[in-house]
């Protein structure tokens, strides 16, 4: 199979799973609903966010459009230098690497623009497809469906610690899907093996 072959299969892979999975949450969960995974460390906790990945956010409708414009033109940007570096011959990490963040980037993405107009809210029941009166938002306006919630932590902060003394503290906070991992696996791969990737 050739590099640009197996590229392909890593982003359409990732895409496929990522979506299938946010749909399925959607359609059968309602917002805030969890089940577990493993005890009390890992559940299925359906989130929906604004934002960027880990349900980081920016305010109000604006803050949405101008993410979204900026996720297009940002995953144009990935798709060149990663087109660029295959017809380069780059090295294989560094390219499924890239094609890694390029399908998460495009996975959320995907969420922003066309899920406000798919689906129906998820507060009461599960999302319908197709709603008669119509989806919960606008083109570039739907929310990014997230699922996956580790809690490995849960304890307080100390009360002789100078910053949020005898709150809660947990640790792994945020809740992530499919494309949030596959960003971050592909970035810390780039940092980690960054001389072997870049030797030219």
């Amino acid at each position: 199979m050739s590099t640009r072959k197996k590229a392909i299969a890593l982003i359409l892979i990732i895409l496929i799973a990522d979506q299938i999975l946010k749909i399925w949450i959607k359609t059968h969960l309602v917002i805030e609903q969890k089940f577990s995974l493993f005890g009390d460390w890992g559940f299925i906790y359906f989130l929906e966010n604004n934002g960027m990945a880990f349900g980081m956010e920016m305010g109000g409708k604006t803050g949405k459009l101008i993410l979204s414009l900026f996720r297009i033109v940002a995953i144009g940007g990935i798709g060149w230098v990663l087109n660029s570096i295959i017809n380069k011959k780059a090295h294989l990490g560094l390219i499924l690497a890239l094609s890694a963040v390029f399908a998460g980037a495009l996975g959320n993405m995907i969420d922003s623009a066309f899920y406000g107009m798919i689906f129906s809210e998820s507060y009461a029941q599960p999302a319908i497809a197709f709603p008669p009166d119509g989806g919960y938002s606008s083109f570039l306006h739907g929310r990014v469906v997230d699922m996956f919630y580790f809690p490995v932590i849960e304890t307080r902060w100390p009360d002789w610690s100078p910053i949020k003394a005898g709150e809660p503290f947990v640790f792994f906070r945020p809740v992530f899907n499919i494309a949030d991992s596959a960003i971050t696996c592909g970035v810390i791969s780039i940092l980690l093996f960054q001389k072997k990737m870049f030797k030219e």
